[in-house]
């Protein structure tokens, strides 16, 4: 067993489970997704991306890529919840809360198809 691809599989499937968890619930109820949520989605999509560095391969390119857009969209989603609760005169809205949870989803299919990839490189490394 390689320990750097179970690590490397841990850090991909918890970003996307994290980023799951955020996303569900109604779009624009702000009681139904936690800010400490949030956080940890970023924290460990960037943890994941750092990971993806290494490999020189065409789907470890692709790899990075889907994680840079997963890591990139929850940052802005974080800043734009930052920016609402914290400079916005309004605060948080629903339409503040709605942009944020439809950036996140974005980073979930960007998670998705990064945990569709590690799949597919599992298969075919077990056929070679």
């Amino acid at each position: 067993m390689n320990l750097e691809k179970v690590v490397f599989g841990f850090f991909v499937l918890l970003a996307a489970t994290l980023n799951f968890g955020y996303v569900i619930g109604e779009i624009d109820n702000a009681h139904l997704h936690n800010v400490y949520e949030l956080y940890a989605a970023v924290a460990v999509n960037i943890i994941a991306t750092i990971l993806k560095f290494g490999d020189r391969t065409q789907i470890g390119a692709v790899h990075l890529a889907t994680s840079l857009v997963a890591s990139i969209q929850l940052i802005i989603a974080a800043l734009v919840w930052i920016w609402a609760s914290h400079v916005d005169p309004a605060g948080l809205t629903d339409q503040h809360m709605a942009s944020v949870v439809s950036i996140a989803a974005g980073a979930l299919l960007a998670n998705f198809v990064s945990v569709i990839l590690l799949v597919v490189e599992t298969v075919s490394y077990r056929r070679r």
